[in-house]
């Protein structure tokens, strides 16, 4: 289940926004407040990633994501847009879900299995389809959990296993 790094407060949904940019501050600002960490270093993080070319994925998804020295362990919002916005990706199709994903520089080698997990569910078009029609940060949140990645066991869902290999190490390390 994605709950370890997902939870309902990281979930908002019909946010307004006025671009790319405002869409980006908007996430950093929020997910700094939730989690006590710094706003411009959340923001920079961002920002800095997406300046070597942009986190869209197609089919009106962007999944812009940081490396930070400043955390031990993964944290992710979900974001829908009021209105699509241009994001700059593969196919230019206007982006309305964003899953921000920020990952600590200490696990690198966990964060790519995660965010290929990530990708995976939603490159799935029911997946894509439901979080667009969610009535509240609940439904959203259940329709992650509850959605098996396509390729993979049904017992592994989003990033949880990127989590796992992360948290093993951890504990591995001790």
């Amino acid at each position: 289940m994605i709950s370890p790094i997902l939870q309902e407060e990281d979930i908002s949904l019909d946010l307004v926004t006025k671009g790319k940019h405002s869409a980006l501050s908007k996430i950093a600002i929020r997910i700094a407040r939730r989690t006590g960490l710094d706003e411009q270093m959340v923001l920079r993080g961002l920002f800095d990633r997406e300046g070597l070319g942009s986190t869209g994925i197609g089919r009106g998804v962007a999944i812009p994501h940081a490396l930070l020295g400043t955390i031990s362990l993964p944290v992710a919002s979900l974001t829908r847009l009021a209105q699509p916005i241009d994001f700059d990706g593969p196919n230019d199709d206007p982006v309305d879900l964003i899953y921000t994903v920020l990952w600590p520089r200490s696990a690198t080698s966990a964060f790519l299995p995660a965010l290929s997990q990530i990708c995976r569910l939603f490159r799935a078009s029911q997946v894509r389809e439901r979080l667009r029609q969610a009535q509240s940060s609940d439904e959203a949140l259940a329709i992650l959990e509850t959605e098996p990645l396509p390729g993979i066991s049904t017992n592994f869902h989003t990033s949880r296993v990127g989590l796992d290999v992360l948290v093993s190490r951890q504990f591995s390390n001790a």
